[in-house]
């Protein structure tokens, strides 16, 4: 997609969102013929955006929507924090957030924020597929440094989680769990994901992009595509929820939990994922290219690994190469 159709359809999505609008004013304001603002209105509609056409009012959003500000986002950030952010953007359309900082060398003090209103390339674990429809959902990665060598990543996921779990529940969403070893889940139902990528020396300094995708609303015709149980926070919370205050909510939790993590390691967060484990004491599946075993979740080790009791002996089950599955 060129820059000038991205300037387009983001134009267009904003006089959609100040209120109605007739294909005759659309048409005259962007010099272009009815049957073009047509295409650009379908265009976002395949993008995830709901759009009522009537006779005598024009063209009208079916439900609200907030683009991302990234002023907005740093203004609700508390002054002490503002400093770690080395940047903060809003892109319109990227492939993946994660993948556009991997691509940007890291900063060497602070963390470089991103977010998108659309992913056309959107991952999770394992490679699979992540929803990214237009302006419903929060995509948001973060790029930092950490010392310790790349050993000590072990557990960022874990990290992130608890930071995410806990800027949620801040906001309303008291019943957000997470289920080792990446999603945050309510009532087994897929909340969002977070993906963790990136490298270094073993001894040295690391780099790492900490990806997170959350369901703020998804629309209907991205829901439609999806294959496990979600859940979006649009159905959790009584009033309509804000793309912005999520986001900067996720980051005031999510700074100092980094900053922490580089200094004392995994041990702080241990008994904060043990409060938001979804698995405990839960028989679970353990899967893997060789078999399948059943067992009980007693929670998470020291190193970040899951401990799951099958046959009465408790074993240590590492991120990235099985996966897990409540009964």
């Amino acid at each position: 997609m060129s820059r000038a159709a991205m300037g387009n359809d983001r134009e267009l999505l904003q006089r959609l969102i100040a209120g109605p609008v007739s294909g005759d004013a659309l048409a005259r304001a962007g010099g272009q013929t009815r049957a073009a603002v047509w295409k650009r209105i379908q265009a976002l509609r395949d993008a995830g955006i709901a759009i009522d056409a009537r006779p005598g009012r024009g063209y009208a959003l079916s439900e609200p929507v907030e683009l991302l500000d990234a002023a907005r986002i740093e203004e609700e950030l508390p002054a002490r924090l503002r400093p770690q952010i080395a940047t903060l953007e809003c892109a319109w359309a990227l492939d993946s957030t994660n993948s556009e900082l991997l691509r940007r060398p890291t900063p060497a003090q602070g963390v470089a924020a991103l977010m998108a209103e659309q992913q056309t390339g959107g991952r999770g674990r394992r490679g699979r597929t992540w929803a990214s429809p237009l302006a419903g959902n929060l995509y948001l990665s973060l790029a930092r440094q950490f010392s310790g060598g790349l050993a000590r990543l072990g557990g960022l996921s874990l990290v992130a989680g608890v930071a995410a779990a806990e800027a949620l529940q801040a906001q309303g969403v008291a019943a957000v769990r997470l289920k080792w070893p990446n999603d945050l889940v309510v009532a087994d139902r897929k909340l969002g994901g977070l993906l963790i990528e990136g490298g270094g020396e073993h001894g040295g300094p690391v780099r790492a992009v900490i990806g997170l995708g959350l369901n703020v609303r998804m629309p209907s015709t991205a829901a439609a595509a999806i294959a496990q149980p979600w859940v979006d926070i649009a159905a959790l919370t009584a009033l309509p929820p804000s793309r912005n205050r999520i986001a900067a909510a996720v980051l005031e939790h999510l700074l100092p939990a980094l900053a922490l993590f580089d200094r004392e390691g995994l041990a702080p967060f241990l008994p904060r994922f043990a409060a938001l484990d979804a698995l405990a004491g839960r028989q679970v599946r353990v899967i893997s290219e060789q078999q399948h075993r059943s067992g009980i979740a007693e929670g998470i080790a020291e190193d970040g690994a899951l401990r799951v009791r099958i046959d009465g002996i408790v074993q240590s089950v590492h991120a990235g190469e099985i996966s897990v599955r409540a009964q």
